[in-house]
């Protein structure tokens, strides 16, 4: 995380806060500290590691994992991939206690092998289980004033033209892929339960704004999900201009959680 001090908050026209005129905070690797190369497989299969977890090009062996953008959900999801690649089973706990490569590859290097074995897929069933965390969304967002309380809502602003067809199509290739975005919820035999369809059906609503509407639209955009009705994902695109659009998704955090940016 990093601070940057403003003599003042840049402002739209309509008084809100103007976000792309925000100034980018100034902070590289070599504030961080000094770039060591990897020295030996171990730090290079790591350093390979850090800097696909992290989304970064660039990693030293002394550079700390959460100075460069590091989070529980990140050091979760790199101690996975290590498990993975080089069958070393790292908890959580020691991402966060050896933060560097470095410190990682030597804690791995005394650490005895533990193949990583794959999750089996579950066999096809009409309906599944909930876990308890689904269960008690599914309870709650049945009840009166909470059926709104699991959105997530993200948007984003696009600039230059958009195809529709093509994003609709890059919509509808990511629900094929997953399926809890294909995932529904209903009651089976008195408890809450998910079924898994094979085929869901999904528009992008096209809107229309002015810049000082889209807020508003964007608002608008979030509503109730008929949780027995998937996908439990909706987007809408948002025109302001030809070439500047708001994008849109909101999705029942049910079938999804949120990764801290």
């Amino acid at each position: 995380t990093y601070f940057v001090h403003l003599e003042h908050m840049p402002l739209t026209s309509n008084g809100k806060i103007n976000r792309k005129a925000l100034p980018a905070p100034e902070a590289s690797l070599q504030q961080t500290a000094e770039y060591v190369p990897p020295g030996n497989e171990t730090e290079s299969k790591l350093t390979d590691l850090w800097k696909e977890v992290l989304g970064i090009s660039h990693a030293g062996i002394k550079h700390n994992f959460f100075d460069l953008g590091g989070n529980s959900i990140r050091a979760a999801a790199l101690a996975a991939r290590i498990h993975k690649e080089l069958d070393v089973n790292l908890s959580l706990k020691d991402i966060f206690k050896f933060p560097t490569i470095e410190q990682l590859a030597d804690k791995a290097l005394h650490m005895d092998k533990n193949r990583y074995v794959p999750i089996p897929a579950a066999k096809e069933m009409p309906y599944y289980p909930v876990s308890s965390a689904q269960r008690r969304m599914y309870l709650l967002s049945h009840t009166e004033g909470g059926e709104l309380t699991y959105n997530m809502t993200g948007a984003m602003n696009v600039e230059g033209t958009i195809d529709p067809e093509r994003l609709n199509a890059a919509f509808r290739k990511l629900i094929a892929r997953h399926e809890a975005l294909r995932t529904s919820f209903d009651l089976y035999e008195g408890e809450p339960a998910q079924r898994i369809h094979q085929n869901v059906d999904f528009t992008i609503e096209r809107i229309q704004a002015s810049e000082e509407e889209a807020e508003d639209r964007v608002l608008d955009f979030i509503k109730a999900f008929d949780l027995a009705k998937p996908p439990l994902m909706r987007a809408g695109l948002i025109e302001i201009e030809p070439a500047r659009h708001v994008l849109v998704v909101d999705m029942h955090h049910i079938i999804s959680d949120g990764v801290p940016s």
